[in-house]
């Protein structure tokens, strides 16, 4: 370890003595404290491992991910929100229209509660599954993630986990949908919608459709509680996120 960084030190003094400006050398011995951080695994001048600044970012998405659970997986977390409340499918939208015009607008309201309860419901179990993926980040990860834009720790997860993720949460929504009655109300409407003469027939995936609606509400609020954490000091709940990010 002392070998290699006496050989940074030096090869930046023999290199120094080719730059004739004061602002050269400055920018060259700025590099090369961050080289010689390599080195010892510090982030240069931040006092910083390279381990903290991983983990720093792992408990980030982990806190993220508690509290963006604990807002969906409550009664009306879908439903109430509008930012995140599934509605009918684009497919379905002539569907949802047509039996509207028949006054069977109970019907498609029920369905669209029972969606989201679907999607709360299913939220519940979420929180292992993130867990489990957070710990696949690296250190070469961490340093990226931590110099990236405000979400870039949850777009990293949502990038690398969004397809374990769906196969993990699809037999889950498929559970709920039906001990909500989401898959009861979703049959009744495509059944009366296609007793319809000359209406274009519609086959929507309902679990597929909300298990992709669910993980994307799941991570808007993960994304915003990434950039809370980025931003305020307040939200740094643990001493490694208040020494993390404050640098």
């Amino acid at each position: 370890m002392r070998f290699a960084v006496r050989s940074v030190v030096t090869a930046i003094l023999v290199t120094a003595i080719s730059f004739p400006s004061f602002a050269q050398f400055k920018n060259l011995v700025n590099d090369a404290k961050n080289k010689v951080g390599q080195v010892t695994g510090n982030k240069g001048g931040s006092g910083l491992s390279t381990e903290e600044i991983t983990n720093g970012l792992k408990q980030a998405l982990q806190v993220g991910a508690q509290n963006a659970t604990g807002k969906v997986s409550v009664a009306d977390g879908f439903f109430g929100n509008a930012l995140i409340k599934i509605l009918m499918p684009p497919d379905a939208k002539k569907v949802e229209s047509k039996l509207r015009d028949m006054g069977m607008g109970d019907k498609v309201d029920n369905a669209i509660l029972t969606m989201n309860r679907g999607a709360e419901d299913a939220s519940k179990k979420a929180l292992p599954i993130f867990a489990d993926a957070v710990k696949n980040i690296t250190i070469e990860d961490g340093m990226q993630l931590l110099k990236g834009k405000n979400d870039a720790a949850t777009q990293y997860l949502k990038n690398k986990t969004s397809q374990a993720l769906y196969n993990a949460f699809l037999p889950v929504i498929k559970e709920s949908l039906d001990k909500v009655g989401a898959t009861k109300y979703w049959t009744d409407i495509f059944t009366v919608y296609s007793s319809i003469p000359f209406v274009e027939k519609v086959n929507a995936n309902l679990p597929d459709y909300v298990t992709k609606k669910a993980l994307e509400g799941v991570f808007v609020y993960i994304a915003e509680e990434e950039g809370k954490i980025r931003k305020d000091p307040a939200a740094r709940v643990t001493d490694l996120l208040k020494k993390v990010f404050a640098n």
